[in-house]
């Protein structure tokens, strides 16, 4: 279909929907353009639901949105939710166990974690920004996974667009507290000051909780003009992470 929006394809496994969207294929006029995912940043509510009805239509379901908060909330979804429904309630991190309804994370600028255990038929989406990271928001998603029947070995996890290392700069306190809790996010800003890594304490979490399969997309959001950056202009939209189980 013509409407379909450009989302970047991740293979997380036989039967598996996972993707991450971009700024392209929407309707939202600037400073939102084009496929803003969020409420509650300035943009037409109406231009966001057919923005969300396109992903939901490249979803192949209809796709639960939680109203993040930068902790580590998890909400299991069997079903889909109310069509009316903005939010299925306050979480960071969203597992579906049923092929009706997607699960998606909204972003610009911090990371976008889609997970998943093909055979099980489960799959997660994680909002994975500084303070969810510290909290252990990806820890309690694959927690959650493993619950619902999901084995860490098989779980495949992409870790998608987000601000990186070389372009997140910190004041020296705010780094050295994070990296006492995620040591791999220590890092430095193309200019040389101090910074975080959140992808790469993203990855670390992941291979100290058991997930091997790991694939990182690495574009940096602050750079990319085709994704959105809340640093790089505050008045913008957000992106997303989507995944879907195999039916």
């Amino acid at each position: 279909m013509s409407d379909l929006p450009p989302v970047v394809e991740v293979d997380l496994g036989l039967g598996v929907r996972a993707g991450f969207s971009t700024r392209g294929g929407g309707v939202s006029r600037p400073p939102y353009d084009a496929l803003n995912l969020g409420y509650g940043v300035g943009d037409d509510p109406s231009a966001v639901d057919r923005n969300r009805e396109r992903l939901a239509r490249w979803a192949g379901a209809p796709v639960a949105y939680a109203t993040q908060v930068h902790g580590a909330g998890v909400l299991v979804l069997s079903a889909a939710p109310d069509p009316d429904a903005v939010s299925v309630g306050e979480a960071d991190a969203l597992v579906s166990v049923s092929p009706d309804v997607a699960v998606a994370v909204l972003v610009a600028d911090c990371v976008p974690v889609l997970l998943a255990d093909a055979a099980a038929g489960v799959v997660a989406a994680v909002h994975a920004g500084r303070r969810g990271l510290v909290a252990g928001v990806v820890q309690a998603a694959v927690a959650a996974m493993v619950r619902e029947g999901a084995d860490v070995e098989r779980i495949r996890a992409a870790v998608g667009p987000a601000i990186a290392g070389e372009s997140y700069e910190v004041p020296a306190e705010l780094q050295d507290e994070v990296v006492a809790i995620v040591p791999s996010t220590r890092a430095t800003t193309a200019w040389g000051t101090p910074a975080l890594d959140l992808p790469a304490g993203v990855v670390a979490v992941l291979r100290s909780e058991g997930v091997a399969s790991v694939v990182v997309d690495g574009r940096d959001t602050w750079k990319d003009p085709a994704l959105y950056s809340f640093r790089r202009s505050r008045s913008t939209g957000r992106f997303a992470g989507v995944v879907r189980p195999p039916a």
